[in-house]
């Protein structure tokens, strides 16, 4: 009997592990970029490299009391899609033809980003309520898998 989880378990567990990671303080999301079955990159919801994060100094939407979904620009945090490109980016590594792996659906930014990094599939646990994002996966042919935990 093979008791080794699927390629989809494995890696999604890694993104669930990375989201530990995470500094918001609203949510904690992990993503890995994976191609040909090896890990690109990992990223996290939180502020850039060398700021304060936000568990240090605070939530500027949760103190305005700015629903989820709403705001993103006045966020510190950049999301853990976003943060796994932008750590490929800085080791030179290629994300085309990549899968994304992440605990959460990406919002319509991370998607934009997606698209532009040459993602070709997503793979998520928690939907995110963004009509827009999924508009432009489609648009762009980005494959979208929901993935079900047993």
């Amino acid at each position: 009997m093979d008791t080794r989880p699927s390629w989809d378990e494995y890696f999604m567990g890694i993104a669930e592990q990375v989201a530990t990671r995470s500094t918001c303080l609203r949510r904690s999301v992990g993503a890995v970029l994976v191609r040909d079955q090896y890990i690109v990159s990992t990223g996290y919801n939180g502020a850039p490299r060398g700021t304060a994060h936000c568990l240090e100094v605070g939530c500027l939407r949760e103190a305005l009391g700015i629903p989820s979904g709403q705001r993103h620009e006045i966020c510190r945090g950049s999301h853990g899609e976003i943060n796994a490109i932008c750590q490929a980016a800085a080791m030179g590594v290629s994300t085309k033809g990549s899968t994304l792996y992440c605990t959460h659906e990406p919002c319509a930014f991370c998607t934009k980003a997606l698209i532009g990094a040459g993602i070709r599939e997503v793979v998520f646990l928690h939907p995110y309520p963004d009509e827009l994002a999924r508009s432009l996966r489609a648009e762009a042919g980005i494959l979208v898998r929901v993935m079900a935990r047993s």
